[in-house]
């Protein structure tokens, strides 16, 4: 049974190593990408219970040495994925932490380069998210080293929306992608890594998977606005219609001005009373769109805010986008009628 994968929801695949999975590894002696996805979601049913225990490791902050496969990502929600499949086999540092830091515009220091040089795998994000990471991993020249690019895993380039992590079925890619790296870099615990896959898949099923389909059930089709392209995938994994204008979403998420007619049009959109409510980037906040905030207030519609990294930092991915999905569904249901 091969896995499938789309933009919107989890597919469903076989946990690694059971009889119906297909799932490749490659030998961590030299730099290299993934391209097609390999998809992974796990109902884990014990005596009629879903499983929702996982192991994780403890970030680990820069400069700092310990013993087990060194990883580090450039951003803490691929660290805290990383770091709950690897459990106790891994050292995890997560470069951007900082609920202040920009990914985008994050300025590297002399510590990020070492901790990037010693790695066994780093995990980028790309498609021009993180390209101080590329240019980490290019300088220090680490021949055995293994570089999983999300990006490139996904088929995605430069240009397009970067924010795969909102997007379910790019989650579940990259942990596949995941599970290879660390059995290629230490396949004598690939039993392991396999018990802390399922773990981890019952974990995200039950705090993302079951909400996502709850608000896919009750709000399929309700139109929705967002500041920012970094909703674009979530909209898409629970059903939601986002209609605020491309050209508006995708300029302010690149930190750039949007056109005049997208400005205007979005403002209409808000004014209409079609819109259910509005999601913005609690990160990222400009004039323009604390504008378009207290125009949606002004209209009583519920506004939504979400983050970049995982806020506050420690905290599992899967409990972290399980509380924005809770924040949606709760916005959602003012407006339901």
């Amino acid at each position: 049974m091969a896995g499938t994968t789309t933009d919107t929801g989890h597919p469903i695949a076989p946990v690694p190593g059971s009889p119906h999975a297909s799932l490749g590894t490659r030998s961590p002696s030299h730099k290299s990408s993934r391209a097609a996805p390999i998809a992974l979601v796990v109902l884990l049913l014990l005596a009629g219970t879903l499983v929702a225990i996982h192991l994780s490791a403890k970030p680990v902050p820069l400069g700092t040495s310990c013993g087990g496969i060194q990883v580090v990502a450039a951003e803490n929600f691929w660290g805290s994925l990383i770091g709950q499949l690897g459990g106790t086999r891994v050292c995890v540092v997560s470069i951007v932490s900082d609920p202040n830091a920009d990914p985008h515009e994050y300025e590297t220091s002399t510590v990020d380069a070492v901790a990037i040089a010693n790695a066994h795998l780093v995990i980028e994000n790309g498609a021009g998210y993180d390209d101080w990471c590329l240019h980490l991993v290019s300088a220090s020249n680490s021949p055995h080293q293994i570089v999983l690019n999300i990006a490139t895993l996904l088929g995605k380039v430069s240009g397009d929306n970067p924010h795969f992590w909102y997007g379910a079925a790019y989650v579940n890619a990259s942990l596949a992608a995941m599970f290879g790296d660390l059995v290629a870099i230490d396949g004598t615990d690939r039993a392991y890594f396999q018990s802390q896959y399922a773990l981890l898949n019952a974990s995200l099923t039950q705090e993302v998977l079951l909400r996502e389909n709850e608000i896919r059930a009750q709000y399929v089709g309700t139109a929705v606005a967002s500041t920012e392209s970094i909703f674009v995938y979530l909209a898409n994994s629970t059903g939601l219609d986002l209609v605020s204008p491309p050209a508006f979403m995708n300029a302010v998420s690149e930190g750039n001005d949007p056109p005049i007619a997208s400005v205007t049009e979005f403002e209409n959109q808000l004014q209409s009373g079609n819109v259910s409510l509005l999601v913005y980037n609690e990160q990222t906040l400009t004039p323009l769109t604390e504008q378009m905030k207290n125009l949606s207030v002004q209209h009583h519609i519920p506004v939504v805010g979400v983050t970049e990294t995982i806020l506050p930092s420690g905290t599992s991915f899967e409990v972290w986008m399980g509380g924005q999905l809770l924040a949606l569904q709760n916005a959602l249901a003012q407006r339901a009628p």
